[in-house]
């Protein structure tokens, strides 16, 4: 079973930038594809964003469209989701998860492996 670390979150002003990093480990990475999910306080965890193994697919949640983008370097066992134009709202923990198999997910139950999460706060 992989392990991930998420690092990278902070505080941004809104407008701004910041890349998440996922790290793994434990196994194979190519076999697992990848996404990041965020949960903001008092709120159900959602989807972002995710990738399939070898990173030929990818797939984002509407809000975060055209502002975010995840990428993988398999030689790296590394994880990227670089966030850009950033509001007040994406303000939440995010969390990088591995699933088992080549095809991405959007749904949190299909994940195998899950981070302790990052937070990023985006401030107004």
């Amino acid at each position: 079973q992989v392990q991930v670390v998420e690092s990278g979150g902070g505080l941004v002003q809104a407008g701004g930038s910041l890349s998440l990093s996922c790290a793994a480990s434990g196994s194979t990475f190519r076999n697992y594809a990848m996404g990041w999910f965020r949960q903001a306080p008092g709120k159900e965890r959602e989807f972002v964003a995710a990738i399939d193994s070898v990173g030929a697919a990818a797939y984002y949640a509407d809000s975060v469209k055209g502002r975010f983008t995840i990428s993988r370097d398999n030689a790296k066992n590394t994880v990227y989701l670089q966030m850009n134009s950033l509001k007040p709202e994406d303000t939440a923990v995010y969390y990088c998860a591995a699933k088992v198999g080549a095809a991405l997910s959007t749904t949190a139950g299909g994940y195998d492996s899950w981070g302790q999460g990052t937070q990023l706060t985006v401030s107004s």
